[in-house]
C-alpha cells in the first residue's frame, strides 16, 4: 500500500492568506493529497532572545516573521475542501488556554465532517511564552499534559467534569462533539515526551532528518510502547522540510530533502520504506507565490507516486 502524502498549506507572508489557502487546498486535494497540514509560528523576536530551537547563534529564518495562525488557516481550507484530512504539525499547544483550545479543534473537526488531527508540541521559543502569558516555558509539559487531558474530557460524553491547574469544570454540557474521537498526535523527541505519547496520545509526529535516523526512532518507539504495555498501534505521520533548488544539490553536505523535485522525491522514497503511514510535505518556504507552490506539489506528488511512494 502506498504511503499517504500530506501538504503544508501556504502560511508564510510571501502568501495572501485568504485568497491562497482556499485555492492550495482545493488544488492539493484534487491532486490526491491526503491531508493538508499548519505549523505554528506565534512571533518574531526581534533582537531574539535565543536561537532557532534554542541554538546560540543560530539565526531565525526571515519566513518566520509572519506566519498566519493555524486554527484560521485550518479553518479556511475545511471550508474548501471535502476529503482531505486536517492537520496540525505542530500546534504549540502550551500557548493556548487548554478549555478554548478543546472546543475550537471540537468545532472545527464537527463543521469539517471528522477531518481534524490534532498535533500538539511544546516549542521552544521563550518569547512566545512570554506573550502568550498562559504559563512559564518550564512547566510547558506540565500543561501539555492537562491539554490532553481537557481535550479527552470536552471531546467525551456531557457532563464534563475536568478539575487541573489551569482549567476547572465542576460539571457542564459542553458542545458542539466532535465528529468522531480526534486523534492526539505528538512531536515527542526526548524519553518523557515519548513515554507521555506512549500512554496518552494516538500517535508520533517525527520530522525527517535521514531515514536511519528516523529508523531508529521509530524502532525505539515502539520498544517503548511494548515495554509499558500499550495495545493500540500508534499512529505516524512524518514531516519533512524541504529546501527546493532550481537544480540538483551536489554538495557533500546535503542534507535531507534539500535540492531538486527529483533529489527530495528520492529522499521520500528512502524514508517511505521504514513503514511510516504518512508523509507531510511542506514545500512552501522555497515557493514564491501560490502558483508555484501547487506546481511544486504536483510534480512532487506525481513522481513520488512513479517512485512507488
Amino acid at each position: 500500500m502506498a504511503t499517504r502524502l500530506g501538504l503544508s498549506l501556504p502560511q508564510m507572508r510571501q502568501y495572501s492568506i485568504g485568497k491562497d489557502v482556499p485555492d492550495v487546498a482545493r488544488a492539493a486535494e484534487q491532486i490526491g493529497y491526503d491531508s493538508l497540514w499548519v505549523f505554528e509560528r506565534a512571533l518574531f523576536p526581534e533582537p531574539a532572545t535565543q536561537g532557532l530551537y534554542g541554538m546560540e547563534g543560530v539565526p531565525w529564518p526571515d519566513q518566520y516573521r509572519s506566519v498566519a495562525d493555524p486554527l484560521i488557516t485550518l479553518t479556511l481550507a475545511a471550508a474548501a475542501t471535502e476529503r482531505a484530512r486536517l492537520g496540525s504539525s505542530v500546534l504549540i499547544a502550551p500557548l493556548h488556554q487548554p478549555f478554548q483550545l478543546a472546543k475550537a479543534l471540537a468545532s472545527l473537526d464537527a463543521a469539517s465532517g471528522g477531518r481534524v488531527l490534532a498535533g500538539f508540541g511544546t516549542g521552544w521559543s521563550v518569547d512566545e511564552y512570554a506573550a502568550a502569558g498562559i504559563r512559564p516555558m518550564e512547566e510547558r509539559g506540565r500543561v501539555l499534559d492537562e491539554i490532553i487531558g481537557v481535550c479527552r474530557a470536552v471531546w467525551g460524553p456531557d457532563p464534563v467534569v475536568y478539575d487541573g491547574s489551569i482549567t476547572k469544570i465542576a460539571s457542564a454540557v459542553v458542545g458542539p462533539k466532535p465528529a468522531r474521537p480526534i486523534p492526539i498526535l505528538l512531536a515527542a523527541m526526548n524519553r518523557k515526551a515519548q513515554q507521555r505519547l506512549v500512554d496518552h496520545a494516538d500517535g508520533w509526529l517525527p520530522v525527517g532528518m535521514g531515514a536511519e535516523q528516523i529508523a531508529a526512532q521509530w524502532r525505539a518507539l515502539q520498544e517503548l510502547a511494548e515495554e509499558r504495555g500499550r495495545k493500540e498501534p500508534l499512529r505516524t505521520v512524518l514531516r519533512v522540510n524541504t529546501e527546493l533548488l532550481p537544480k540538483a544539490y551536489d554538495g557533500a553536505d546535503r542534507r535531507p530533502f534539500q535540492g531538486s523535485v527529483d533529489q527530495i522525491v528520492e529522499d521520500l522514497a528512502d524514508h517511505a520504506r521504514i513503514g511510516l503511514e504518512e508523509i507531510l510535505v511542506d514545500l512552501q518556504g522555497s515557493a514564491r507565490d501560490a502558483e508555484e507552490l501547487k506546481d511544486v506539489a504536483a510534480q512532487v506528488f506525481e513522481k513520488a507516486r512513479a517512485a512507488g511512494v
